[in-house]
């Protein structure tokens, strides 16, 4: 197994030094009422439930250093083509550029990539030496800008990626014009048809002759055993599919709710960076008694690295917990790494469950406190 995954034991959580990566202390100043109405009765408190007024409520003010999520500027280039910028949580981004090149349909398999480097850019001189020719001599004629003052604003990562030459015509042709933002999967795609695609060849629907053009498995098929994990209080019991990575969705593999509301209690208290900064999505799953857990200030982002992993480690899984809403550039995802379940702790939207429904992906949504809803016709 990859050390660098992104596997936490819920009482590790994140190591310091990745912890200095992700988040930055900045100072900040709260302002909230305080309640003076509390009336004791019977031992415990009433509060009056009168709409807060600065005469009811006296206002305290507390200064403190708060930790927030770092969002860096991470630039892809392909083969040598600057092929998009992606604003993600800078780790795991080996992770997050596999699985973004496979959700893109660049790459059929983790073969097709031969190589890769990550670079952080600390100074001009490598921001310079990344940037497109045209780029590198705006910014050298551009004295009067204080480029080091914007990186010190900034953090911007460089993925340099190898695939090979069969994918190289991919490449030209779904190449992304913009930047993709925080909480956009399908920013920078210039066409209707990368943002709709037709994914009948990823089908547990697809005809025969839909299935012999059909791409690689993102994974090989392999053992998943999921009978009585045996973790003590953690132990997640349900049934175990046939290790396919196209397994039905039906009543007999769907998640049940004990299981995933056991899911849902390891994510909260593995899940680190949300635990100090409140601003990060997480993609987790449950394979072979342990629990992997990929965070990003990024939905999308978060099941990339997810996919990434699962593509470097050649697994097959059986379902993945979003900690957001289910939007359909998840569901895309989900439908070319042939996952069977996709959960949500937020609602689904509704063209995502139309899309699910039709390449019979299972999906779900709010999980939480003891309930969970499970979405189209045949559920």
């Amino acid at each position: 197994m990859d050390n660098t995954a992104a596997h936490f034991d819920s009482q590790i959580g994140v190591p310091a030094e990745l912890q200095r990566h992700l988040t930055r202390e900045h100072s900040a100043q709260m302002h909230r009422f305080t309640h003076s109405d509390e009336a004791s009765i019977g031992g415990g408190s009433c509060v009056s439930s009168r709409t807060p007024t600065k005469d009811a409520q006296p206002l305290q003010i507390e200064t403190h250093l708060a930790t927030l999520a770092v969002e860096a500027a991470v630039a892809l280039v392909i083969n040598g083509i600057h092929y998009a910028v992606l604003m993600a949580s800078p780790a795991q981004l080996e992770h997050l550029a596999l699985g973004f090149l496979y959700s893109e349909g660049l790459i059929q398999h983790s073969g097709e990539l031969l190589d890769w480097e990550i670079t952080a850019i600390n100074s001009v001189e490598d921001l310079q030496a990344f940037a497109p020719a045209k780029e590198s001599r705006l910014i050298e004629s551009q004295a009067a800008v204080n480029w080091a003052h914007l990186l010190s604003d900034y953090e911007a990562y460089v993925v340099t990626l190898v695939l090979n030459q069969r994918c190289h015509q991919r490449i030209l042709a779904q190449r992304r014009q913009l930047t993709g933002r925080t909480g956009c999967g399908m920013c920078g795609m210039t066409g209707l048809q990368q943002a709709l695609p037709d994914l009948s060849a990823y089908s547990r629907y697809a005809t025969s002759d839909e299935a012999s053009s059909s791409p690689n498995y993102p994974v090989q098929p392999v053992s998943v055993e999921q009978a009585a994990y045996g973790r003590g209080d953690n132990a997640i019991n349900g049934r175990a599919d046939n290790g396919s990575p196209n397994s039905s969705a039906d009543k007999q593999t769907r998640p049940n709710l004990e299981q995933l509301l056991q899911i849902r209690a390891l994510i909260e208290s593995t899940q680190a960076t949300h635990q100090l900064t409140g601003a990060v999505h997480a993609a987790a799953t449950w394979y072979q008694g342990e629990l992997y857990l990929f965070e990003d200030v990024g939905r999308h982002n978060a099941l990339d690295k997810l996919i990434g992993w699962q593509l470097r480690n050649q697994v097959a899984l059986e379902f993945v917990v979003m900690t957001s809403r289910l939007s359909i550039e998840l569901v895309q995802k989900a439908v070319r790494c042939r996952l069977p379940w996709l959960v949500g702790m937020s609602a689904p939207t509704s063209t995502a469950v139309r899309v699910a429904q039709r390449y019979g992906l299972g999906l779900a949504g709010f999980l939480r406190d003891n309930r969970v809803t499970y979405y189209g016709d045949n559920v």
